[in-house]
């Protein structure tokens, strides 16, 4: 049974990625997704506040006290509130290479096109096969418009894209005006890849406490849903690999993201909650699938149930909504 698929011009023996998370903090982690069944590891994220901190350290310490002693010139300050600060993050992608087969993706969260672009480059250089940039960005100023907040995400991607010759992914939340426009206008902007979709911080109000708790739980299956709509919606449409992230925990959350047209399914909370080995098992299930459907390879079922391939394209868009309504109508009410 053939599950090899293609992800941004990278050949993959299977759809199943480890998405970001804090697994991809030790080595042996990498290595034990690769014998589970991960076709690729994306790493962990490294912040764009990240490096603007150790930049402006570094400035400190190379010049206070340089005429003390020579070692200070050398000195480079660790950063302990990161569990690895920008150089360090470069010696674990090295790393990581040394260690597994499989391609490592590196990721960039941040929402300026400044200084840490630069790192873009540096990931390339230090063995990454590809850039996830995971562009952050809670637009808080109402006196930004929309076009003023989408030309940032264009921008980032411009600039990356200018400066390696990676294959760059953009991993994007749904708070768009128009999604389909902002999908397509990246697309045409050459992102090699979309990543569908980030979940930002929602922040609950301690009532006792009075202060504000910035959680984030880990997602659950029915957070694909968006993902699942506008992949099948768009995927007959754009020119590039489209990636499922956020509530993929088992093998029919990966069928279904595969029959409405993804390239790959991202997998985090599902491995932090369940451990590395359920790879193994989310990948025994889709072979299962694949065989009691007579799917020889994943290219014969994914995307037949894009909006396009389907009996009732309607379904992904608005005129279903009446129909879900009229399920909870008075007469069903009665029943």
């Amino acid at each position: 049974m053939d599950l090899s698929t293609t992800y941004m011009g990278l050949q993959l023996s299977s759809p199943l990625v480890a998405g970001s998370s804090p697994l991809s903090f030790e080595v042996d982690n990498i290595r034990r997704m690769e014998q589970a069944g991960a076709a690729a590891v994306v790493l962990h994220s490294l912040f764009e506040e990240q490096i603007t901190h150790d930049a402006a350290e570094l400035e400190f310490f190379l010049h206070y006290g340089a005429d003390r002693f020579a070692e200070s010139l050398t000195y480079y300050p660790r950063q302990e509130a990161y569990e690895l600060g920008p150089e360090e993050y470069l010696t674990h992608i090295v790393r990581a290479k040394r260690a597994v087969t499989i391609p490592i993706i590196a990721s960039l969260n941040g929402v300026s096109a400044g200084g840490w672009i630069s790192y873009a480059k540096k990931m390339e250089e230090a063995g990454a096969d590809a850039l996830e940039l995971n562009v952050y960005y809670i637009p808080t100023d109402s006196r930004l418009t929309a076009e003023q907040v989408e030309s940032v995400y264009l921008m980032v991607l411009r600039a990356v894209k200018h400066t390696v010759g990676i294959p760059v992914a953009m991993k994007l939340s749904p708070y768009f005006s128009s999604i389909a426009n902002m999908l397509t206008r990246l697309a045409d902007d050459g992102a090699d890849a979309l990543v569908l979709f980030n979940r930002f911080l929602q922040p609950d109000l301690d009532i006792e406490r009075l202060e504000v708790d910035p959680a984030l739980g880990p997602s659950t299956s029915a957070d694909i849903r968006p993902a699942l709509r506008w992949i099948a919606i768009l995927r007959d449409q754009l020119r590039c690999s489209l990636a499922a992230t956020n509530g993929v925990h088992t093998s029919d959350d990966v069928v279904k993201l595969l029959l409405a047209g993804a390239d790959v399914t991202m997998l985090a909370s599902t491995l932090l909650r369940n451990g590395i080995g359920h790879l193994t098992h989310i990948r025994r299930g889709l072979e299962t699938y694949m065989s009691d459907k007579g799917y020889a390879s994943l290219g014969q079922m994914r995307g037949i149930l894009s909006q396009k391939h389907v009996a009732e394209p309607a379904a992904f868009e608005r005129a279903n909504y009446v129909k879900t309504l009229q399920h909870y109508g008075p007469t069903a009410t009665r029943e």
